[in-house]
């Protein structure tokens, strides 16, 4: 089965209705990203893969302060989003992750095209291959995104307009998060807020067989008592 239609599929299941894409028309022409590459503070970094993160961003509250070109696609005109797909990242078997791990081209606009509703950047999508799918072995870009949508794809969530008018913590939204989830539980995820507590990315714990599994101590993200807020989207 081709992404595009494992992603169409997953879009329109009424589970996951809440918080993907509520609208998501790619256009006719895609923007041509530029290259991603290593720097002083960004180096390239081959370590052997303890494990790997799912990652997903709350698009409302990313699109209420997102300016520039960058940005239009995800945050105006008619198409909407809830949670997007930041990445999958391998992690290390420590603290430190591989990352810039191969030199790499332009991600092919085909793939681009097939990804973009559910991680609605060029730019971001060149930069997730180039940090963190290069590092995956025997991985291209095509089966790099149709790994990362797909575990993607079979997410569900709670009602996230419901939670976003209650009193929350991090810990009561990842344990929501996970009863809408079987199999998943709230030690398998970190959520992390900006420094105001808004809700900014959820990230999902995976083993090297791409299972979820505990997160280890030193991934990061809010304590669970932490409070949290949701921005909803206004439009």
């Amino acid at each position: 089965m081709s992404l595009r239609v494992l992603l169409a599929a997953a879009l329109l299941a009424p589970a996951a209705a809440h918080a993907q894409a509520y609208r998501c028309a790619v256009p006719t022409t895609i923007p041509q990203p530029r290259a991603d590459l290593p720097s002083a503070g960004q180096p390239r970094r081959v370590l052997p893969i303890g494990g790997y993160t799912l990652s997903l961003t709350w698009s409302p509250q990313y699109c209420r302060t997102a300016r520039g070109a960058s940005s239009r696609f995800q945050c105006a005109g008619d198409n909407r989003f809830g949670f997007t797909l930041h990445g999958l990242w391998p992690d290390g078997v420590g603290k430190d992750w591989p990352q810039y791990c191969a030199r790499t081209g332009i991600v092919p606009r085909q793939v681009i095209r097939a990804a973009l509703c559910a991680t609605p950047s060029a730019q971001l999508i060149q930069h997730e291959w180039a940090k963190h799918g290069t590092c995956m072995p025997g991985e291209r870009p095509q089966t790099y995104f149709a790994r990362a949508t797909r575990a993607y794809a079979r997410l569900r969530y709670p009602d996230m307009d419901a939670l976003s008018r209650r009193t929350l913590t991090a810990g009561r939204f990842a344990q929501a998060m996970a009863a809408a989830n079987p199999g998943l539980s709230a030690e398998m995820m970190r959520v992390t807020a900006t420094r105001q507590g808004w809700l900014d990315e959820v990230w999902l714990c995976m083993d090297t067989r791409f299972r979820y599994r505990r997160c280890p101590a030193h991934q990061g993200g809010l304590p669970a008592n932490a409070r949290l807020r949701i921005w909803r989207d206004g439009r």
